[in-house]
């Protein structure tokens, strides 16, 4: 069998998967956890929820916005008192936004890049300027988010004053991952099929694709490290919060799949050849600062992946941050609150001038 059969064959099978999931309850929506830092609703137009964490004490001017990943929710960014990157930030006199994206519903099949990039990121930017007074804010991006980030940076790069790109993929040449091998195994007619068969790519398809993919992300960390650290203080109640994110997975509009499927084909966003809208996104035109966060142990998103980043954009101050780490361990772990988000936010706030 081609590898091409066997995606087609795969997502076929996980047709069926899906479809009894969904009889079964599985995607639909549930409530987030008590958030660990308050907050309160600023702007909500499209499928943006924008949310706003003031500090107590404001230190730096420039306000920051995080933008998380589509696909699953965000309030891994905010889990728990202590193991909070919201709150650690706010507690460092960061004025932070966070991009609640609203789940995709069947009618919203038509969103790709455009939408999410010059529309609802694009109004959020400007509520956010309009809240603050300032022209200019930074901005963080994650994972998926990253790329949104690097997107909008580039193509509207006269609002944002520093950028940084925590585990971005952006390099698919890469083949080192099984998810990587399997994604650049998707023919577009794979991808097309998908998309005409569900209308919007169903949670229940990328939570399985995750799963068989990274079994050691998912099962290692979930049995054998819940055994051996139960006994650590707040451990079970961290643990049972960060299962109930790694079942948080929304659908993904359908358009912005298809793109997203191309884009990996065709190695476009690195190649500065991608067209969101009615312009191509050239990663030159991106000349802020520029902090270029890599996960050494990530799993999800190769390292090499990463690695181009800085070579590609237009900044004079552009830097790399290594840090040995796992794909979500830079959100949640002890250490990386620790030790690496102590070095991102040094790192905008010698850039708040």
């Amino acid at each position: 069998m081609s590898a091409i059969s066997a995606v087609a064959s795969f997502w076929m099978e996980g047709a069926m998967r899906t479809l009894d999931a969904v009889r079964n309850g599985f995607g639909m929506p549930m409530e987030d956890p008590e958030p660990a830092t308050p907050s309160r609703i600023v702007f909500e137009s499209g499928l943006v929820r924008l949310l706003h964490y003031e500090a107590k004490e404001t230190v730096h001017r420039t306000p920051l916005l995080l933008i998380y990943s589509l696909i699953k929710r965000s309030f891994i960014l905010d889990l728990k008192s202590g193991r909070s990157v919201v709150e650690f930030l706010v507690d460092k006199g960061f004025d932070v936004y966070l991009i609640d994206w609203i789940p995709p519903r069947p009618a919203d099949k038509w969103r790709g890049f455009d939408a999410y990039v010059n529309q609802d990121i694009r109004n959020a930017v400007r509520a956010i300027q309009i809240q603050s007074g300032v022209g200019q804010i930074s901005i963080l991006g994650y994972c998926f988010g990253a790329l949104l980030a690097l997107m909008y940076t580039a193509l509207h790069p006269e609002s944002v004053k520093n950028l940084v790109t925590l585990t971005i993929p952006l390099d698919s040449t890469t083949r080192d991952l099984p998810i990587e091998k399997l994604s650049a195994a998707m023919s577009e007619a794979s991808a097309k099929m998908i998309a005409d068969m569900y209308g919007n790519a169903p949670a229940a398809m990328i939570y399985s694709f995750f799963n068989l993919l990274a079994p050691t992300h998912h099962m290692l960390d979930k049995f054998v490290g819940a055994h051996r650290q139960s006994n650590r203080p707040g451990f079970v109640d961290t643990f049972r919060l960060f299962e109930r994110w790694l079942h948080s997975d929304v659908p993904m509009a359908g358009k912005i799949f298809l793109e997203s499927a191309a884009m990996t084909r065709e190695n476009s966003l690195m190649k500065s050849a991608m067209k969101v809208g009615s312009r191509v996104v050239d990663l030159s035109r991106v000349v802020c600062p520029i902090l270029n966060v890599i996960g050494d142990r990530d799993d999800i998103v190769n390292p090499r992946s990463s690695a181009p980043l800085v070579n590609l954009v237009g900044s004079a101050d552009k830097a790399d941050l290594h840090f040995p780490t796992g794909h979500m361990g830079a959100a949640i772990s002890s250490d990386s609150l620790k030790r690496l988000w102590p070095q991102i936010a040094t790192w905008l706030a010698n850039r708040d001038v």
